[in-house]
């Protein structure tokens, strides 16, 4: 749905509030078709980052998994090997 998205769950160290934060607000942006919302839609807007922010944290609160947890610069490489790749 939205490259900008990313995995949150199961990485060492665990996701930050902003981490959270900054998806919750992708998410809202691409349901709402705002980049920034006018002035009289900003109070909805903020509110479902905020609704968001929270069953986000709350789902990756609740998330259990056997898999060992990921690391954020292995992660990290993997993604940029495969944009040169893709991109060259």
């Amino acid at each position: 749905m939205c490259r900008n998205i990313k995995t949150l769950f199961n990485f060492e160290p665990p996701a930050t509030e902003d981490e959270i934060h900054a998806s919750a607000l992708q998410f809202v942006r691409k349901l709402s078709g705002f980049n920034k919302p006018s002035h009289s839609n900003e109070a909805a807007f903020n509110l479902a980052v905020a609704e968001v922010s929270t069953a986000a944290r709350k789902l990756l609160i609740s998330l259990q998994t056997t898999a060992p947890a990921r690391d954020r610069e292995v992660e990290a490489e993997k993604a940029r090997e495969r944009s040169r790749l893709r991109f060259g």
